[in-house]
Formats: structure tokens, C-alpha cells, sequence
């Protein structure tokens, strides 16, 4: 079986081919076995937080007028300002240190393709090395990036094509995480890899990519509690896309193979 590396330099030479409505399906069939436990999961863990806020709101102090000024400043049209950047900065950190918690769901979609038990843990799984660092620093990156181009169009008087340009990055780094922990590539090589992937076959993997995000949200539509049953839904399309594209390569050992860089 050839490597994500080796199968990468195949694409790029000949492309591949993907079919919207197959991974669709795959993906539905995917998400059906996962949606009520990680549904679940995402409630319990919810409800945790809000208990652990109110804790510390109640030994530290008002954290009600703490949250309110950051909303104010988040509001403050003048987002070229530095204390507005100093905090995007400080929010892009503290989200990717949930990365590897939200690359858990890839992990119970790949058991449940598997017909695999999995259980609460299974979320926690890349939180451990050698996943943990790549996956935050992946995420801590494109993070800055999207925030930087939004400061530079914002000193430039073009703050409208802020939110299409984070879009873009998104859609264009579509892969990087399934990269990461399922092909073992390095954090600039999934990148890379991802932004080849994409532009091989855009206007499919742009449907995936919509789809996925109207799937995910399509809960607060139905019922506000019911996103926490459909949030996953872009995680069973992510998870269906690559494995629409790529051999499993389950049977090597991550630990060795994490970090390579076999891309020129």
C-alpha cells in the first residue's frame, strides 16, 4: 500500500476522481452511527463548562461584566486596533487547544466505519502524542494567518472581504486535520497536501464543504439543543471525503511515521 505522501505525488501528477453523491451517502451513513453519542458528549461536556464558569464566577468575582467587555470590544468597529488583535490572537490560541478535542470526532467516525466500539474517551484521543502538538500548532497557525489578513484588509479600508478570505482558508485547508492524524503528515505538509487536494477537484469538494457546514448548523433551526446532534455532521463528511480519496493506512505505526516530510 503506498503512503499518503506517495499517493499525494500521484494527485498531483493525475488528479483523482470523487463522486459528491457516494461520499454524501458514506458520510449520512457515517454520521447516523455517531450523531446520539456524540450528541451526547457535546451536551454533557457543555453543561460541565457552565457549571465550572459559574463556579469561578462565584469565587473570582463578576465574570458576567468581564464577558460583556470582551463582546463590547469584539463589537468595536475598529478592528485594526491592537488590543482588538491581542485578543483574536489570545481566542485563536485558547480554540486550538480544543483541536485535538474536535479531531476526537474523526477518530469515533473512523471506529464507527470500522464497526468499532467506541466510547467517551475516544474523544481524548489525540490529545496525546504524537497528534497534540501538530494539531494545535495547525490550527494556531491558519488562525493567525486569517486573522492577520483580516487586520491588513481592515488598515486598508476592505474589511468586508475579511469573512469570504477566512472562508476561503477554510475551504482551502479542508484536509489539514484528517491529514494530520490519519495520513501522519507534518503540520506544512497536511497544508500543503490540502491546498493540492482542493485545487484538484474544487467545485465537488466546495459542495462537501457547504454541505457539511449547513448540515452542522441545520440543529438550531429544528431545535437550539438539537446542534449538539448535528455538529458532528461535517465531521462524518470530512471523514468520508478522505477516505473517499485515500487507502487506509490504519496498520503503520504513527509514531514512526509522524513528521515526515516526504513532500517536495
Amino acid at each position: 500500500m503506498k503512503s499518503t505522501p506517495e499517493q499525494i505525488e500521484d494527485i498531483k501528477k493525475d488528479g483523482y476522481s470523487i463522486d459528491f453523491s457516494n461520499v454524501f451517502n458514506y458520510a449520512f451513513e457515517n454520521y447516523k452511527k455517531i450523531a446520539v453519542y456524540s450528541g451526547i458528549i457535546m451536551l454533557i461536556l457543555t453543561i460541565v463548562f457552565f457549571i465550572l464558569f459559574t463556579l469561578l464566577g462565584t469565587i473570582y468575582g463578576d465574570l458576567k461584566g468581564l464577558s460583556d467587555n470582551l463582546v463590547k470590544l469584539l463589537g468595536n468597529q475598529d478592528t485594526a486596533s491592537t488590543e482588538f488583535l491581542i485578543l483574536t490572537i489570545s481566542i485563536t490560541f485558547i480554540t486550538a487547544l480544543f483541536t485535538p478535542f474536535g479531531a476526537g470526532f474523526l477518530k469515533m467516525a473512523q471506529y464507527a466505519d470500522k464497526d468499532q466500539k467506541f466510547n467517551f474517551s475516544s474523544i481524548f484521543s489525540y490529545y496525546n502524542p504524537p497528534y497534540v502538538f501538530p494539531l494545535f500548532s495547525a490550527a494556531f497557525i491558519l488562525g493567525v494567518v486569517s486573522t492577520g489578513i483580516n487586520y491588513l484588509l481592515e488598515t486598508l479600508g476592505v474589511s468586508y472581504l475579511g469573512s469570504a478570505l477566512s472562508l476561503f482558508i477554510s475551504y482551502f485547508t479542508f484536509f489539514t486535520i484528517p491529514l494530520i492524524v490519519f495520513g501522519n503528515l507534518s503540520v506544512f505538509d497536511a497544508i500543503k497536501s490540502s491546498i493540492i487536494l482542493v485545487s484538484k477537484n474544487p467545485l465537488t469538494i466546495f459542495g462537501l464543504f457547504i454541505i457539511g457546514y449547513i448540515g452542522s448548523v441545520v440543529g438550531v433551526v429544528v431545535c437550539v439543543v438539537g446542534i449538539f446532534f448535528t455538529a458532528v455532521f461535517n465531521t462524518s463528511i470530512t471523514y468520508a471525503a478522505y477516505f473517499s480519496i485515500f487507502d487506509d493506512e490504519e496498520k503503520r505505526d504513527p509514531i514512526d511515521s509522524i513528521g515526515r516530510s516526504d513532500l517536495e
